[in-house]
C-alpha cells in the first residue's frame, strides 16, 4: 500500500467527527433553558399588543375611550356591537369589502400558480435557447421594487379602459408574484428524480402527460406553500389596492376600507379594533389549514446537490 492510499484513512474520521460536534453544540445552545426563556419572552411581548387590540374589539365604546384594555378585569363588560356596527352599520359596511377581498385574492393566487407551473416545467425539463439566461433574468426581477412599476401599469390600464375593475388588481398582483412563483416551483421540480421523467418518456408519455400525472401531484407542497404566501400578501396588501382599486368602492378590498376608518375615525378605536380582526380571520384560517405545507414547500430544492 502506498502513502497516498493510506493517507486519507486517519483524516476522514477526524473530519467526520467535526460535523456532529458542531451540530451538537448548536442543538444544545438552541435547546438550553436560556434560549427557551428568551423565546418565551419574545412571544409574550409580541402577543400582548395583539391581545389588547382583540380585547378592545369586544369592549363597549365608553370603556375603550375612558380606560385601557388592561382594566378589563376591574370592569369585565363585553359586547358584540362593535362587530355589528363594522360589518353591517354605516354607509359602507365592511361586509361588502370582505367579498371584494375574496374576489380579488382568489384569482390573484390562481393566475400566477397556473402560469408559474407551466413556466417552471419549461425551465426545469425542456431545452431551448437562452434557457438559463431567461431564468436568471426572471429570478432577478424579484429585487425590482414593485413601486417602480405602479405608474407604468396604471397608464396602460387607463389607456385600455381597464382601470377601476378587478382585472387591474388581478393582473398587477399576478405580475408581481410570477418571479417568486417560478423560482420556487422550478426548484421543487428539479428535486423530482429524473428517472421518473425518463421512465414516463420510455412509456410514450409526452410533456402534457408528464406535467399532469407526475409533476402536479408531486408539486402539491410547493404549490400550497406559494398559495399561502400569495394569499397573505394579496389579502393584506394596501399599496396595490389603493393605486388600482382605491377610488372605486365596488372594487376596493377590505384593507382600503380599514385604512379609511383609521383616517376618518381616529377616535373610534372600538371600530378600528373590530375591523382589524375582521380582516385577519380568513388569512388565519387559510394559514392554519395549509401551514404543514408552508415550510416544506419553501425549502424545496434548497439542499439539492
Amino acid at each position: 500500500m502506498t502513502v497516498l492510499d493510506s493517507a486519507p484513512g486517519p483524516t476522514t474520521p477526524g473530519l467526520a467527527g467535526v460535523a456532529p460536534t458542531r451540530s451538537a453544540v448548536a442543538r444544545k445552545g438552541l435547546s438550553s433553558p436560556w434560549a427557551s426563556i428568551a423565546a418565551l419572552v419574545i412571544a409574550v411581548l409580541w402577543t400582548i399588543p395583539t391581545f389588547g387590540l382583540f380585547l378592545s374589539s369586544f369592549r363597549p365604546e365608553r370603556d375603550v375611550k375612558r380606560s385601557g384594555w388592561w382594566t378589563f378585569l376591574a370592569n369585565p363588560d363585553l359586547t358584540l356591537e362593535n362587530y355589528t356596527d363594522v360589518l353591517l352599520g354605516g354607509s359602507q359596511p365592511l361586509g361588502g369589502f370582505v367579498v371584494n377581498s375574496i374576489l380579488i385574492t382568489i384569482p390573484s393566487v390562481a393566475i400566477p400558480i397556473i402560469l408559474a407551473t407551466l413556466a417552471a416545467y419549461g425551465f426545469a425539463w425542456t431545452r431551448f435557447p437562452l434557457r438559463d439566461t431567461l431564468f436568471v433574468a426572471i429570478f432577478a426581477l424579484q429585487i425590482v421594487p414593485l413601486q417602480v412599476a405602479l405608474l407604468p401599469l396604471l397608464e396602460i390600464f387607463v389607456g385600455t379602459g381597464l382601470n377601476g375593475t378587478f382585472w387591474t388588481v388581478w393582473i398587477a398582483h399576478s405580475t408581481f408574484a410570477l418571479p417568486l412563483a417560478i423560482f420556487l416551483l422550478h426548484n421543487a421540480m428539479r428535486d423530482i428524480p429524473a428517472e421518473l421523467v425518463e421512465a414516463a418518456r420510455v412509456d410514450g408519455a409526452g410533456h402534457v402527460r408528464i406535467f399532469t400525472t407526475i409533476m402536479l401531484p408531486l408539486l402539491k407542497p410547493a404549490i400550497a406553500a406559494f398559495a399561502v404566501f400569495q394569499f397573505l400578501w394579496v389579502w393584506n396588501d394596501l399599496l396595490v389596492a389603493l393605486v388600482f382599486a382605491g377610488g372605486t368602492a365596488d372594487v376596493a378590498p377590505l384593507t382600503v376600507r380599514v385604512a379609511e376608518l383609521a383616517g376618518s375615525r381616529d377616535s373610534d378605536w372600538h371600530l378600528l379594533a373590530a375591523g382589524a380582526f375582521v380582516s385577519i380571520v380568513i388569512p388565519l384560517a387559510v394559514f392554519f389549514a395549509l401551514q404543514r405545507y408552508f415550510v416544506r414547500g419553501l425549502l424545496a430544492g434548497s439542499v439539492k446537490g
